[in-house]
């Protein structure tokens, strides 16, 4: 049974209780509203998944209500359907500018209302759930879709990408540039996913200069190639000529000495679910770390996937090992 939780705001007492019993039978938790001013004192105490909010009411209208949540930052993102029997465009866009996600027209459809409820709770958790940088979903839905994987049966590859003198670069460059070289990185992730993936591989951001790729075995080294390829072709112009020139940034260490890093370049972790028998995901990560750790001490750019270093197999792109 579904634990998310959806407040009903509805002051007729018989197109509330229809709401909530067709809610509920779909594996939803209701909450129950008879009007604006009991909804926002609702949510003072507890903040649902979502909010089926009719759009007319006494004392307090549904608009009311959702400027009140919109201006909450608590609630800010809370999502909003409205229930309303005035189908016009100029309603519609009032709603929408007092902050609504979605609109019902009364009378509603069962199934049109728990699609558009389920709809818009999914599209909500991956919102929460996301990198606010990149937008790629963050550590709690990398984890949710490697225990998916796993509880499936499914044979994976698990790519950790790893950018590699990063913090130099920040160093150097500022913040603001090394964001840049962030959002560059989900990019060629993306697109090296669209060009040699799978419709159904996935990308994640964990933060920092770590990101995921999940994808199928016979898939996993033509996308590692092609994230290499693409982001050693294209790092360059995040660097002033003068360094692009050189190859490396100087920065001063403790001792007040100038210690020179290369251009940042991108260590990939390649594992294999069924190559190390994966059966959760801390062996995964385990295992993620001893292989970082062997490509870490390898120049350029390097894939890695083998845990000993003595055979470790290490590659790069356009080089023959």
């Amino acid at each position: 049974m579904s634990q998310d939780r959806v407040l009903v705001v509805e002051d007729d007492p018989s197109i509330r209780r229809i709401l909530t019993f067709q809610l509920e039978a779909a594996g939803y938790q209701t909450l129950e509203a008879v009007d604006g001013v009991a909804a926002l004192e609702l949510l003072e105490r507890e903040v649902p998944d979502l909010v089926l909010l009719d759009m007319m009411m006494p004392n307090m209208d549904g608009r009311a209500v959702c400027r009140a949540i919109r201006a909450d930052r608590r609630l800010q993102h809370l999502p909003v359907i409205f229930l309303t029997a005035n189908a016009t465009i100029d309603s519609k866009l009032e709603g929408l500018d007092d902050g609504a996600n979605d609109y019902l027209t009364k009378p509603y459809e069962r199934k049109e209302m728990l699609l558009r409820v389920k709809n818009l709770i999914g599209w909500s958790q991956a919102q929460r759930h996301s990198n606010p940088l990149t937008g790629l979903p963050g550590n709690p839905a990398i984890e949710a879709e490697v225990e998916a994987l796993l509880k499936e049966g499914r044979v994976f590859a698990f790519l950790y990408v790893d950018i590699d003198h990063f913090k130099a670069y920040n160093d150097y460059y500022s913040y603001r540039a090394g964001d840049e070289v962030i959002k560059f990185m989900a990019r060629v992730l993306s697109e090296s996913i669209e060009q040699k993936g799978n419709p159904r591989d996935f990308v994640g951001h964990i933060g920092g200069d770590d990101f995921v790729v999940i994808t199928t075995p016979d898939r996993a080294d033509e996308v590692a190639g092609a994230i290499i390829e693409r982001f050693d072709a294209q790092i360059p112009e995040y660097y002033r000529p003068a360094e692009r020139a050189r190859g490396y940034v100087e920065i001063a260490n403790r001792q007040n000495k100038l210690e020179q890093f290369p251009i940042v370049s991108v260590t990939i972790a390649l594992v294999e679910s069924d190559r190390y028998q994966i059966e959760h995901v801390a062996m995964l990560n385990d295992v993620v770390a001893e292989l970082k750790h062997v490509g870490k001490q390898r120049p350029g750019s390097v894939v890695v996937r083998e845990r000993r270093q003595s055979s470790a197999q290490i590659y790069r792109t356009g080089s023959d090992g």
